[in-house]
């Protein structure tokens, strides 16, 4: 018997009563008013209770609700602040945690998979969970040679929850739209839906995560669990403590911020390079900061969990995208214009004005500009706000733009990214990385020639 709400009038009725919540709160809320509260706190009221209840919902609901959920949550920098405020802690709590399963299915789950002697495969095993996400949650335990373990567990009926989630949240895709200024809420719902099968692969994870681990084996930087065990619904990697990023982004300190910024963006960047493979779901529960390294104890490495959704890109990522950033930055509006084209981001019924989609790309490549960038909420939320202004060029613009599927995934994980480096607050020197990583980024005549031993 599933602990998730399994029956899909069940979980649809609990989606579904959320539009229907945002109303009457909203009608509290004027109740509030007539009696004489002040705008400002009655709206601050309002936005705390609208999270409370969304969030919590999501949360329970695990499956699809709660993935889509934290994927939201890494764009909750592009909020003005004034509402980001309250739905900043409920988002978060998403990234972390939800509501365990019961320690029984926990137990039947590994009998199922492992035997009825499961236990002698380990040396202990910690009933309680120490993460819970979409699809499946963590417990601690030590293998039976000795080595700390995580025993990721699959919740019974996860695949048919997040499929029916997602599709009853893309009903109402426009009303969850402004949570998200800038942001089509329904190509995401569409592209979650689409990795449904794979993130509940548990082989496929265990063989991206090994490939990771092995690629990242000696690096000084990135650390990867390997993978001890795996079967159906369960997978058995290396335990890793360190810092959740969601404490760094509540209360880390400079150092600590700059630091995990620097490596996500090198992790992000170099990723396809080293091992053809994109880690797609940069959300910062999935990331740890570790201190101490291999040449340096003071140094901080960055720790990288569930590989359960990966865009495979066995030569690393498009050379279009860095040679379109490169000339972007070379103001050469003629030739962003006719890479976009010949990519399919311009569609051949659509004419465009070259010196417009330069303004338009400008400030969103403003990173890539400078040695070192201080990425913040407010400079998230004034792209955000350009590109959802209705009477805007930008918004105009961006709405004849056109994303080919190649992209979508790649596009998502980079604004993701974007969006965690923001919650950061990280001073960044993204040209480095880029540089060093991006394929067409750096003209073939400036790049750095292997020599013949290399080769």
């Amino acid at each position: 018997m599933s602990d998730l709400p399994r029956k899909a009038v069940t979980r649809t009725a609990k989606l579904a009563a959320l539009p229907l919540g945002f109303a009457g709160r909203a009608t509290w809320g004027l109740g509030k008013r007539i009696v004489g509260e002040s705008a400002e706190l009655v709206g601050r009221e309002l936005q705390q209770r609208t999270a409370d209840q969304m969030f919590k919902v999501l949360g329970e609901l695990k499956g699809g609700a709660m993935k889509f959920g934290q994927a939201l949550s890494v764009f909750e920098s592009a909020l003005p602040e004034e509402v980001a405020g309250p739905y900043r802690a409920a988002l978060t709590k998403l990234q972390e945690a939800a509501p365990p399963m019961p320690t029984r299915t926990v137990h039947a789950v590994l009998a199922e998979r492992l035997g009825e002697d499961w236990r002698e495969l380990f040396a202990e095993f910690d009933d309680k969970p120490s993460a819970a996400a979409s699809i499946g949650q963590v417990h601690r335990a030590v293998w039976q040679d000795g080595r700390a373990v995580a025993v990721k567990v699959q919740y019974p009926g996860a695949g048919e929850a997040l499929l029916s989630d997602l599709t009853q949240l893309s009903r109402f895709a426009r009303l969850l739209g402004p949570l998200v200024p800038g942001m089509d809420i329904k190509p995401l719902i569409t592209e979650l839906k689409d990795r449904v099968s794979e993130e509940l692969d548990y082989g496929l994870e265990a063989q991206a995560q090994r490939a990771h681990a092995e690629e990242f084996a000696d690096d000084p930087d990135v650390v990867v669990p390997d993978v001890v065990h795996q079967c159906d619904q369960v997978l058995v990697t290396e335990w890793i403590d360190g810092i959740p990023l969601s404490e760094i982004i509540a209360d880390g300190t400079e150092e600590q911020r700059d630091r995990a910024g620097q490596l996500l963006a090198r992790f992000l960047f170099s990723g396809p390079a080293r091992t053809g493979l994109l880690h797609a779901d940069p959300h910062p529960g999935n990331f740890r900061l570790l201190p101490g390294g291999p040449d340096d104890e003071e140094e901080w490495r960055l720790g990288v969990l569930d590989f359960g959704t990966v865009d495979r890109l066995p030569g690393g990522l498009p050379t279009p995208i860095g040679e379109s950033l490169r000339m972007t930055l070379d103001s050469d509006a003629e030739g962003v214009y006719e890479l976009l084209r010949r990519e399919g981001f311009v569609k051949e019924s659509i004419e465009l004005d070259p010196d417009a989609v330069l303004d338009y790309l400008l400030p969103i490549i403003e990173p890539a500009e400078v040695d070192a960038f201080a990425f913040s909420r407010g400079w998230m939320r004034s792209q955000a706000a350009r590109v959802a202004d209705p009477r805007s060029p930008a918004y105009q613009l961006g709405k004849q733009l056109n994303l080919p599927p190649a992209y979508l995934l790649i596009h998502r994980v980079t604004l993701s990214t974007i969006g965690v480096l923001c919650q950061l607050g990280a001073t960044v020197r993204l040209r480095e990385e880029l540089e060093e990583w991006l394929p067409g980024f750096v003209p073939e005549e400036e790049a750095p020639q292997e020599s013949a031993a290399e080769a």
